[in-house]
C-alpha cells in the first residue's frame, strides 16, 4: 500500500517529526557534514578541501598507496594523479617506489606538507567548535569515537 504525501506529513505530525525534516542517521550526518564544509571556507585552510582530505589519509606514519588513496577518495587513478602531481608540486608529497612491490607507489607527506595539514587542522578547529557547539565535551568525544567505529578504518 502507498501512502499519499498527505499521510506522510499528518504521521510525521502526529509522530513529532517534520516531514521536511527527516532525522534518519545519515540524513542526519549528511546534513551535519553540509553545514561544517559550508563554514570552512578553504582560505581559513589555505588549502583546499581536497587537497586537505588527502594529507589527512597521506599523513600516516607509513604513508598510503596510490591505489588506496584513490579508493578512499573514490577517485578514478587518472584523477588520483592529478591530484598527487598538484601535492608533490607544492613541495607536500613525495612518491617512493614500494620496496615490496616495485610497481606500486607509496605517498608520504614531507615536512612541509605535514605543517600545512597542521596549521589547517588548528584552523578547524574553530568550525568544529562551532558546528559542534550543541554538545558537550564527553558528547563530542563520544560522537567521534562512534562515528570513526562506523568508518571502519584502522587505528
Amino acid at each position: 500500500m502507498f501512502a499519499s504525501p498527505l499521510i506522510v506529513r499528518l504521521i510525521a505530525t502526529i509522530s513529532g517529526m517534520t516531514a521536511t525534516r527527516p532525522r534518519g542517521t545519515l540524513m542526519l550526518l549528511s546534513r551535519l557534514s553540509k553545514i561544517a564544509i559550508r563554514r570552512t571556507p578553504e582560505s581559513l585552510m589555505r588549502l583546499s578541501t581536497r587537497q586537505y582530505v588527502a594529507l589527512s589519509y597521506i599523513a600516516h606514519p607509513e604513508g598510503i598507496s596510490q591505489s588506496a588513496l584513490g579508493e578512499i577518495l573514490c577517485m578514478d587513478a587518472n584523477n588520483v594523479v592529478l591530484l598527487l602531481n598538484d601535492l608533490e608540486s607544492n613541495g607536500w608529497v613525495r612518491r617512493v617506489r614500494d620496496p615490496t612491490d616495485r610497481r606500486r607507489h607509496i605517498v608520504e607527506i614531507t615536512g612541509t606538507g605535514q605543517a600545512k595539514l597542521d596549521y589547517a587542522v588548528g584552523a578547524l578547529e574553530t568550525i568544529e567548535d562551532e558546528v559542534l557547539a550543541n554538545l558537550d565535551r564527553d558528547e563530542r568525544d563520544t560522537l567521534y569515537r562512534l562515528l570513526d567505529k562506523a568508518v571502519g578504518d584502522d587505528p
